[in-house]
């Protein structure tokens, strides 16, 4: 990918309780929407769980981030090695954008933006309820992108534990307090 086109990695806060964050990936994007809405694909980067594609429809998330990379790096403790988080889609329109609600932390719209042989993804977390919840997410994202990119351009992704710590300090400094 040219560097030039790259979006900036970093999540930044849009608007009040809002996070947004971009990645460039490589396409087609029926491809890209593949791994945000099939489950053994979107486990790989995010956390599994069967979706209908229907507005209205309920699903879960499970996370188990110890299976994202390998090393999965160090667990902070009092970190599980599952989470699930229940949902219900909000919206959907194949392949350009998808959004659900998550759990009581508020929404998330993912869009899809075809640039060449590339596409332009973009996450919007919406209602994020506070600073504490707002640091964990904008790490997370962060690093389940990143996680998503390596896998999409076949690269081996850093140990997630290890990234997400690293991120969650960054963002500490980053973000408004």
């Amino acid at each position: 990918m040219n560097d030039l086109s790259m979006p900036n990695l970093y999540g930044t806060i849009t608007q009040p309780a809002t996070l947004t964050i971009e990645r460039l990936l490589p396409g087609p994007i029926e491809r890209v929407w593949d791994y945000l809405t099939d489950s053994d694909l979107r486990r790989q980067w995010l956390a599994s769980g069967d979706m209908e594609l229907r507005e209205g429809a309920s699903f879960s998330l499970t996370w188990r981030n110890d299976e994202l990379t390998d090393p999965p790096g160090r667990r902070p403790e009092g970190s599980s090695s599952e989470h699930t988080l229940q949902s219900t889609i909000l919206a959907v329109d194949p392949p350009h954008s998808l959004a659900f609600t998550f759990g009581t932390a508020g929404e998330v719209r993912f869009t899809l933006t075809e640039k060449g042989r590339n596409v332009l993804l973009t996450v919007v977390h919406k209602r994020v309820p506070d600073r504490t919840v707002l640091l964990n997410v904008t790490a997370g994202w962060h690093t389940h992108l990143d996680v998503l990119a390596a896998r999409l351009e076949g690269k081996v992704p850093e140990p997630f534990w290890d990234e997400i710590a690293r991120l969650k300090a960054e963002y500490e400094t980053r973000l408004p307090a």
